[in-house]
This record gives structure tokens, sequence and C-alpha cells, in this order.
């Protein structure tokens, strides 16, 4: 059973960018706005299909990380939970401090920035989809998210131009990754009711 606490950087080394650091943040080796996107270890992970595997965001839903936590605990094989878990570092949020971080968790789910989600493959073993997405409806902008957290911010301060493009692009990803796991979560009956519409749609 392994629970990666994510601080999307090297923090306890100084605060260094690695493959956890998001798009346009500022961090040490990425002074100018990370370029590439996060890794989505949770995907690597379930692409094995006999990993139990969760993401969760204890500030926003602790209801779902201690069923993400009960059930890890009780599947009979390796287990892998990823934990957003804010940092000094982040400057998060930049006006208020570690002490609302709860709050934080919450928007950064809300608008898709972090994604809650749980795949247990003994659902698969009964017939059932083993992926659950557990927050569907994304609501506001990453950008709003962004301003309040200061490693994303001093880009708009420092190179707003390299800035809007970083946000933009974070924001079209965030919404591809969003949709895809929606399709994920779906039934083969739903899946197929909404493949229907796009390609009705096209023709």
């Amino acid at each position: 059973k392994i629970m990666i606490l994510d601080t999307e950087m090297y923090a306890n080394t100084g605060g260094q960018q690695s493959k956890a650091t998001q798009m346009s943040a500022v961090a040490k080796f990425a002074a100018g706005g990370k370029n590439l996107m996060k890794k989505d270890m949770g995907r690597i992970a379930m692409s094995y299909k006999n990993i139990y595997v969760a993401s969760v965001a204890i500030g926003a839903d602790a209801r779902q990380t201690i069923k993400a936590l009960t059930e890890a605990n009780s599947y009979n094989g390796p287990a892998l939970i990823i934990a957003y878990t804010p940092c000094q570092q982040h400057g998060m949020p930049s006006q208020l401090g570690m002490s609302h971080q709860a709050e934080e968790q919450r928007k950064a789910v809300e608008c898709g920035y972090w994604p809650l989600y749980r795949y247990d493959p003994r659902r698969a073993e009964k017939g059932e989809n083993p992926f659950q997405l557990d927050f569907k409806k994304l609501k506001g902008e990453v950008s709003d998210f962004l301003a309040g957290e200061n490693r994303f911010s001093i880009l708009d301060r420092q190179n707003p131009e390299i800035a809007k493009e970083l946000h933009a692009t974070l924001q079209a990803e965030v919404e591809r990754r969003h949709a895809e796991r929606v399709r994920m979560a779906m039934s083969d009956k739903q899946l197929y009711k909404e493949l229907s519409k796009t390609y009705g749609k096209k023709k």
C-alpha cells in the first residue's frame, strides 16, 4: 500500500521542479514557468489493471478520502493513493496562508485542477466499471485558482504574455483530461449513447 503526498515539486529539498510540477508553475529550474503538463501517475498505475488507484484531496472531500483509504486497505493487492498536499512553498493562498489550505484544495477540485477518482479492480471482476469519478461537474476557471497561489501568479507579474499562453494551455488540457475521465466513468450503454450523439452531429 503506497500513499503519495503530492506537493507538485521536490518540496523538502528546496522547491525544485519535478515531473509532478504542473504546467506554468514557477519553481527552481523552471523560473520561466514549466511548459509541460505534470505526469499523470494515476493513469499510468491504472494501465496495469490490477492496482487499486485513487486520487484524493481531504480538504475538498473528506468522505471520498476516507472511502478510498478503506477500499485501498481492504484490497488484496497493490494499492496507490495520490493525495493533493499543499506546501508552504506554493505561496498558497498568496494572501491568506496555509491555514486556508482546505479551501484551496476545494477550489483546485472544483475547477478540475485536481481530480477525485477511485479505480477498483474488484468492480471489473463483478462486471462493473472499475473507474469511478467522484467529482464530475467542473465549476469556474483554472485561472481563478492559479491567481491565488504565488507559484503561478508570480509568472503573471514577471512575464504576462507567457503566463497567459501557459495558463490557457493548462486550462485546455485540464478540460481534455476531465472529459476523458468522464468517458472512462461511463457504463458501456452511456458511452455508446454519447458516441452516437457525437457521430450523429458530425453527419
